[in-house]
Protein backbone atom coordinates (compact mmCIF):
# COMPACT_ATOMS: atom_id res chain seq x y z
CA UNK A 1 0.00 0.00 0.00
CA UNK A 2 1.41 3.36 -0.94
CA UNK A 3 1.20 6.26 1.46
CA UNK A 4 0.91 9.93 0.73
CA UNK A 5 4.37 11.25 1.52
CA UNK A 6 4.05 14.49 3.49
CA UNK A 7 5.73 17.46 1.93
CA UNK A 8 9.30 18.09 3.01
CA UNK A 9 10.78 21.53 3.71
CA UNK A 10 12.34 23.64 1.00
CA UNK A 11 16.03 23.24 0.32
CA UNK A 12 16.67 26.89 0.94
CA UNK A 13 17.22 26.48 4.65
CA UNK A 14 14.95 26.49 7.69
CA UNK A 15 11.59 28.06 6.96
CA UNK A 16 9.76 30.46 9.17
CA UNK A 17 7.51 28.72 11.70
CA UNK A 18 4.46 30.62 10.51
CA UNK A 19 4.99 29.81 6.84
CA UNK A 20 2.42 27.42 5.38
CA UNK A 21 4.31 24.77 3.45
CA UNK A 22 2.02 21.80 3.15
CA UNK A 23 0.24 19.39 0.88
CA UNK A 24 -3.43 18.50 0.95
CA UNK A 25 -5.59 15.78 -0.58
CA UNK A 26 -9.28 14.97 -0.84
CA UNK A 27 -11.18 11.77 -1.56
CA UNK A 28 -14.79 10.59 -1.72
CA UNK A 29 -15.85 7.03 -0.94
CA UNK A 30 -19.37 6.15 -2.04
CA UNK A 31 -21.35 3.16 -0.81
CA UNK A 32 -24.90 1.91 -1.20
CA UNK A 33 -25.77 3.62 2.08
CA UNK A 34 -24.12 7.02 1.75
CA UNK A 35 -20.90 8.86 1.09
CA UNK A 36 -17.71 9.40 3.08
CA UNK A 37 -15.70 12.46 2.11
CA UNK A 38 -12.21 12.90 3.53
CA UNK A 39 -9.38 15.39 3.25
CA UNK A 40 -5.97 15.83 4.82
CA UNK A 41 -3.25 18.44 5.03
CA UNK A 42 0.22 17.80 6.39
CA UNK A 43 3.15 20.14 6.91
CA UNK A 44 6.76 19.65 7.99
CA UNK A 45 7.80 21.83 10.90
CA UNK A 46 11.03 23.75 11.13
CA UNK A 47 12.65 21.42 13.69
CA UNK A 48 12.84 18.30 11.50
CA UNK A 49 14.59 17.59 8.20
CA UNK A 50 11.55 15.63 6.99
CA UNK A 51 7.92 15.38 8.02
CA UNK A 52 7.76 12.70 10.73
CA UNK A 53 3.94 12.60 10.58
CA UNK A 54 2.22 10.05 8.33
CA UNK A 55 -1.37 9.40 7.33
CA UNK A 56 -3.55 7.10 5.26
CA UNK A 57 -3.57 7.42 1.49
CA UNK A 58 -7.12 8.72 1.16
CA UNK A 59 -7.81 7.17 -2.23
CA UNK A 60 -7.17 3.75 -0.71
CA UNK A 61 -8.66 4.24 2.75
CA UNK A 62 -12.38 3.93 2.13
CA UNK A 63 -13.80 4.03 5.64
CA UNK A 64 -10.59 3.65 7.69
CA UNK A 65 -8.19 6.47 8.47
CA UNK A 66 -4.94 6.69 10.43
CA UNK A 67 -2.74 9.58 11.51
CA UNK A 68 0.64 8.78 13.06
CA UNK A 69 3.26 11.04 14.62
CA UNK A 70 6.84 9.83 14.70
CA UNK A 71 8.45 10.46 18.07
CA UNK A 72 11.20 13.00 17.39
CA UNK A 73 13.44 11.89 20.24
CA UNK A 74 13.84 8.39 18.84
CA UNK A 75 15.69 7.09 15.82
CA UNK A 76 13.86 6.53 12.55
CA UNK A 77 10.77 8.48 13.63
CA UNK A 78 9.55 8.96 10.06
CA UNK A 79 10.02 5.27 9.32
CA UNK A 80 8.07 4.35 12.45
CA UNK A 81 5.07 6.53 11.61
CA UNK A 82 4.85 5.37 7.99
CA UNK A 83 5.31 1.73 8.94
CA UNK A 84 2.57 2.08 11.57
CA UNK A 85 0.03 3.45 9.06
CA UNK A 86 0.89 0.78 6.49
CA UNK A 87 0.75 -2.05 9.02
CA UNK A 88 -2.63 -1.04 10.47
CA UNK A 89 -4.21 -0.86 7.01
CA UNK A 90 -2.70 -4.22 6.04
CA UNK A 91 -4.05 -5.85 9.19
CA UNK A 92 -7.50 -4.24 9.31
CA UNK A 93 -8.63 -3.41 5.76
CA UNK A 94 -11.35 -5.79 4.61
CA UNK A 95 -11.98 -7.13 8.12
CA UNK A 96 -14.77 -6.46 10.58
CA UNK A 97 -13.71 -3.60 12.82
CA UNK A 98 -13.77 -4.41 16.53
CA UNK A 99 -11.82 -3.52 19.66
CA UNK A 100 -9.98 -6.84 19.87
CA UNK A 101 -8.87 -6.71 16.24
CA UNK A 102 -7.63 -3.13 16.54
CA UNK A 103 -5.66 -3.89 19.69
CA UNK A 104 -4.13 -6.97 18.10
CA UNK A 105 -3.13 -4.95 15.02
CA UNK A 106 -1.50 -2.25 17.16
CA UNK A 107 0.49 -4.78 19.16
CA UNK A 108 1.54 -6.50 15.95
CA UNK A 109 2.68 -3.12 14.60
CA UNK A 110 4.65 -2.50 17.78
CA UNK A 111 6.66 -5.67 17.21
CA UNK A 112 7.04 -5.16 13.46
CA UNK A 113 8.30 -1.58 13.80
CA UNK A 114 10.82 -2.54 16.47
CA UNK A 115 12.11 -5.33 14.25
CA UNK A 116 12.42 -3.06 11.21
CA UNK A 117 14.33 -0.40 13.13
CA UNK A 118 16.58 -2.99 14.78
CA UNK A 119 17.77 -4.01 11.32
CA UNK A 120 19.07 -0.46 10.79
CA UNK A 121 20.16 0.83 14.19
CA UNK A 122 20.45 -0.12 17.86
CA UNK A 123 18.51 2.98 18.88
CA UNK A 124 14.76 3.04 19.48
CA UNK A 125 12.08 4.54 17.29
CA UNK A 126 8.34 4.82 17.80
CA UNK A 127 5.17 6.68 16.87
CA UNK A 128 1.88 7.76 18.38
CA UNK A 129 -1.34 7.25 16.46
CA UNK A 130 -5.05 7.84 16.06
CA UNK A 131 -7.41 5.64 14.04
CA UNK A 132 -11.02 6.07 12.93
CA UNK A 133 -12.89 3.32 11.10
CA UNK A 134 -16.51 2.64 10.25
CA UNK A 135 -17.65 -0.30 12.36
CA UNK A 136 -20.90 -1.11 10.54
CA UNK A 137 -22.19 -1.17 6.97
CA UNK A 138 -24.10 2.09 7.44
CA UNK A 139 -20.98 3.99 8.62
CA UNK A 140 -23.10 5.23 11.52
CA UNK A 141 -20.94 3.54 14.15
CA UNK A 142 -17.23 4.30 14.20
CA UNK A 143 -14.32 2.86 16.14
CA UNK A 144 -11.88 5.42 17.53
CA UNK A 145 -8.48 4.16 18.69
CA UNK A 146 -5.38 5.94 19.86
CA UNK A 147 -1.98 5.54 21.47
CA UNK A 148 -0.09 8.57 22.74
CA UNK A 149 -1.17 12.13 21.98
CA UNK A 150 -2.67 12.14 18.50
CA UNK A 151 -6.26 13.25 18.94
CA UNK A 152 -9.73 12.67 17.48
CA UNK A 153 -12.56 15.20 17.74
CA UNK A 154 -16.18 14.98 16.61
CA UNK A 155 -18.29 17.90 15.43
CA UNK A 156 -22.02 17.23 15.09
CA UNK A 157 -24.02 18.64 12.20
CA UNK A 158 -26.23 20.32 14.82
CA UNK A 159 -24.65 23.76 15.17
CA UNK A 160 -25.71 23.94 18.82
CA UNK A 161 -23.43 21.03 19.70
CA UNK A 162 -19.83 21.83 20.73
CA UNK A 163 -16.72 20.15 19.40
CA UNK A 164 -16.19 16.96 21.40
CA UNK A 165 -12.83 15.36 22.13
CA UNK A 166 -13.13 11.58 21.71
CA UNK A 167 -9.63 10.80 22.98
CA UNK A 168 -7.60 11.47 26.12
CA UNK A 169 -3.86 11.88 25.63
CA UNK A 170 -1.62 9.08 26.94
CA UNK A 171 0.72 11.58 28.59
CA UNK A 172 2.69 11.06 31.78
CA UNK A 173 0.48 13.64 33.46
CA UNK A 174 -2.82 12.00 32.48
CA UNK A 175 -1.52 8.56 33.43
CA UNK A 176 -0.09 9.92 36.71
CA UNK A 177 3.36 8.61 35.85
CA UNK A 178 6.75 10.23 36.37
CA UNK A 179 8.43 11.22 33.10
CA UNK A 180 12.00 10.03 32.51
CA UNK A 181 14.94 12.41 33.00
CA UNK A 182 14.66 15.18 30.41
CA UNK A 183 10.99 14.37 29.77
CA UNK A 184 7.97 16.58 30.40
CA UNK A 185 4.59 15.77 31.98
CA UNK A 186 2.79 16.38 28.67
CA UNK A 187 5.08 14.05 26.69
CA UNK A 188 3.46 10.83 25.38
CA UNK A 189 3.96 7.96 27.79
CA UNK A 190 2.63 5.35 25.36
CA UNK A 191 4.05 4.77 21.88
CA UNK A 192 4.03 2.08 19.20
CA UNK A 193 7.32 0.58 18.09
CA UNK A 194 9.41 0.52 21.25
CA UNK A 195 7.38 -1.74 23.53
CA UNK A 196 5.87 1.21 25.43
CA UNK A 197 2.28 0.14 24.86
CA UNK A 198 0.31 -2.70 26.42
CA UNK A 199 -2.90 -2.06 24.45
CA UNK A 200 -4.53 0.59 22.32
CA UNK A 201 -7.34 2.73 23.68
CA UNK A 202 -10.53 1.90 21.77
CA UNK A 203 -13.93 3.59 21.95
CA UNK A 204 -17.01 3.73 19.71
CA UNK A 205 -19.08 6.71 18.66
CA UNK A 206 -22.23 7.32 16.64
CA UNK A 207 -21.58 9.50 13.58
CA UNK A 208 -24.69 11.08 12.11
CA UNK A 209 -25.20 12.47 8.62
CA UNK A 210 -23.28 15.73 8.35
CA UNK A 211 -21.04 14.97 11.32
CA UNK A 212 -17.28 15.59 11.05
CA UNK A 213 -14.39 13.68 12.56
CA UNK A 214 -11.07 15.52 12.95
CA UNK A 215 -7.84 13.58 13.48
CA UNK A 216 -4.68 15.53 14.21
CA UNK A 217 -1.14 15.35 15.55
CA UNK A 218 0.06 17.40 18.51
CA UNK A 219 1.60 19.95 16.15
CA UNK A 220 -2.03 21.01 15.64
CA UNK A 221 -3.96 20.49 18.86
CA UNK A 222 -1.37 22.05 21.15
CA UNK A 223 -1.68 25.32 19.24
CA UNK A 224 -5.33 25.57 18.17
CA UNK A 225 -8.09 25.64 20.79
CA UNK A 226 -11.48 23.99 20.37
CA UNK A 227 -13.26 27.28 19.73
CA UNK A 228 -11.06 28.05 16.73
CA UNK A 229 -11.22 24.45 15.52
CA UNK A 230 -15.02 24.63 15.61
CA UNK A 231 -15.03 27.88 13.65
CA UNK A 232 -12.74 26.50 10.94
CA UNK A 233 -14.49 23.14 10.68
CA UNK A 234 -17.89 24.79 10.25
CA UNK A 235 -16.58 26.91 7.39
CA UNK A 236 -18.06 26.80 3.91
CA UNK A 237 -14.80 26.04 2.09
CA UNK A 238 -13.78 22.58 0.90
CA UNK A 239 -12.65 19.99 3.44
CA UNK A 240 -9.10 20.23 2.08
CA UNK A 241 -9.08 24.00 2.55
CA UNK A 242 -10.39 23.61 6.09
CA UNK A 243 -7.52 21.24 6.87
CA UNK A 244 -5.06 23.73 5.40
CA UNK A 245 -6.58 26.57 7.42
CA UNK A 246 -6.25 24.56 10.64
CA UNK A 247 -2.54 23.99 10.05
CA UNK A 248 -2.02 27.60 8.99
CA UNK A 249 -3.55 28.76 12.26
CA UNK A 250 -1.36 26.34 14.24
CA UNK A 251 1.68 27.84 12.49
CA UNK A 252 0.48 31.38 13.19
CA UNK A 253 0.08 30.44 16.85
CA UNK A 254 3.69 29.26 17.10
CA UNK A 255 3.72 25.60 16.08
CA UNK A 256 7.11 24.58 14.67
CA UNK A 257 6.38 20.83 14.92
CA UNK A 258 5.16 18.62 12.10
CA UNK A 259 1.41 19.11 11.79
CA UNK A 260 -1.31 16.95 10.25
CA UNK A 261 -5.08 17.46 10.14
CA UNK A 262 -7.37 14.83 8.60
CA UNK A 263 -11.13 15.44 8.38
CA UNK A 264 -13.84 12.89 7.61
CA UNK A 265 -17.41 13.89 6.72
CA UNK A 266 -20.30 11.41 6.66
CA UNK A 267 -22.76 12.63 4.03
CA UNK A 268 -26.40 11.65 3.65
CA UNK A 269 -27.79 9.54 0.87
CA UNK A 270 -28.69 11.07 -2.47
CA UNK A 271 -32.00 9.20 -2.57
CA UNK A 272 -34.57 8.10 -0.04
CA UNK A 273 -33.56 4.78 1.45
CA UNK A 274 -35.95 1.82 1.78
CA UNK A 275 -37.88 1.30 5.01
CA UNK A 276 -36.02 -1.94 5.74
CA UNK A 277 -32.77 0.05 5.98
CA UNK A 278 -34.40 2.49 8.43
CA UNK A 279 -35.49 -0.46 10.55
CA UNK A 280 -31.96 -1.86 10.56
CA UNK A 281 -30.54 1.51 11.51
CA UNK A 282 -33.03 1.79 14.37
CA UNK A 283 -32.15 -1.72 15.52
CA UNK A 284 -28.42 -0.91 15.33
CA UNK A 285 -28.84 2.21 17.45
CA UNK A 286 -30.95 0.51 20.11
CA UNK A 287 -28.20 -2.09 20.54
CA UNK A 288 -25.57 0.58 21.31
Amino acid sequence: MSLITPLEPSTGGAHHPTSVLMESHRSVHTTLFGRIESAVASSCGSVHAVNEDAHSALDESGTMFVVADGVGGGAMAALASRHLVTHLHAQLNGHRIGAAGIREAVMSADRAIAKSIAEVTDLAGAATMALCAAANVFASKWAVAWVGDCRVYQLAADRDQPLQALTLDDTFEHLTETPPPGGAPDDPARMVGNGAVSHANVAFTHVGHGDLLLMCSDGVHKFVDTKDLTHLLRGQSSLARRCEDIIALARANGSIDDATALVVLRDGMAMQRPLWIDRLVHHERTRR
